[in-house]
């Protein structure tokens, strides 16, 4: 049996301002945005590379916007995807070297936090 994990809800109170800054700002492509009546709208992005998607909208969750924490993207280099963010005005976190790989962040206008991590290089080796 597979369970696989396809789709976020991330609770935002501006849907065009988290759009625009997942879109622009982070490089999500958004893959649908559909407004079916005043009352529900689901615009749905995912980052490149990921088999998972996030959903914002409107009439789709009751969760507090800016309440995520914990939310995780895996990258190759985390120097690299903190200056992309950078460069693109998001502030991101200084990167930290810890045993379990290194590590950047940001959040979003409404405050939902990201990590993005860089794998160390005994990921999946003996020993």
């Amino acid at each position: 049996m597979e369970f696989r994990l396809e789709l976020v809800f991330v609770p935002v109170s501006d849907v065009d301002r988290a759009k625009t800054f997942y879109a622009d700002q982070v490089g999500f492509h958004v893959d649908h945005d559909q407004t079916v009546s005043d009352d529900l709208r689901f615009v749905q992005l995912t980052a490149p590379g990921s088999a998972c998607s996030i959903a914002i909208g409107t009439g789709l969750i009751d969760t507090v916007p800016g309440s995520l924490k914990g939310l995780q993207v895996v990258v190759d280099d985390a120097d690299a995807a903190r200056e992309f963010l950078i460069e693109r005005g998001v502030e991101a976190s200084p990167v930290q070297d810890l045993a379990w790989g290194r590590f950047t962040g940001f959040k979003d206008p409404d405050g939902n936090e990201w990590t993005i991590q860089q794998l160390p290089a005994w990921r999946g080796s003996a020993g």
